[in-house]
């Protein structure tokens, strides 16, 4: 199967509502529709986790994260930027890991993946898979690492749990033959008022 063909059918099964298993700019994750509260729901029990711990989505670009906030503060278009390669594409490869960014003022979601807060974590991918397939879904997709609650996150396809791989309705067939260290990103939270947290490193 090409990468084309299986971006092909990731975007089929997210736009029925389904539930994917995908590589990402970091670990394997499984993804839904942001905007739909269903396919959100089911990644949470699949996950068997507890529905007040919001999860985290992905965009393919600036321009895709802006519809998903009231307003996005100066603070965090100068973090993007920051984390861009020479080539502006790059992020987390050139300079350093991909990080995630927490900000104020989610709208357009489901409002399940939305913390008590009214905040969400969101990352921009540039890891080709990933920024395609967010690309040709044309929308954010939940990107929640691939394991049960509480256990290590899988790094590789072949460290995702069986009872997880039997709950999804697609697994995704690119870099399935992966045997690399992967981590989890950096997570940063960046307030209104320009208060920055590093929350994970």
């Amino acid at each position: 199967m090409t990468r084309e063909e299986d971006i092909k059918k990731a975007v089929e099964v997210l736009r029925k509502g389904g539930v994917i298993l995908y590589p990402t700019d970091t670990v394997w994750g499984i993804g839904c529709d942001a905007t739909n509260a269903e396919a959100v729901k089911r990644v949470y029990d699949i996950k068997q986790r507890d529905d007040s711990k919001a999860l985290i989505c992905l965009v393919d670009s600036d321009a895709r994260m802006q519809r998903y906030f009231r307003n996005v503060p100066d603070v965090a278009w100068q973090l993007i930027d920051s984390l861009k390669g020479p080539d502006g594409e790059t992020s987390g490869v050139v300079a350093g890991k991909p990080t995630t960014i927490i900000l104020d003022g989610a709208i357009n979601l489901a409002p399940n993946l939305i913390a008590d807060d009214g905040s969400l974590g969101i990352r921009i991918t540039y890891e080709p898979f990933s920024k395609e397939l967010c690309y040709r879904f044309q929308k954010a997709l939940v990107s929640t690492s691939a394991n049960i609650s509480g256990e290590p996150a899988a790094q590789n396809y072949c460290d995702i749990d069986p009872r997880i791989i039997e709950q999804v309705d697609y697994v995704c067939w690119s870099r399935r033959q992966e045997h690399k260290p992967h981590t989890p990103s950096s997570i940063i939270r960046l307030k209104a008022n320009g208060e920055v947290t590093i929350i994970r490193g």
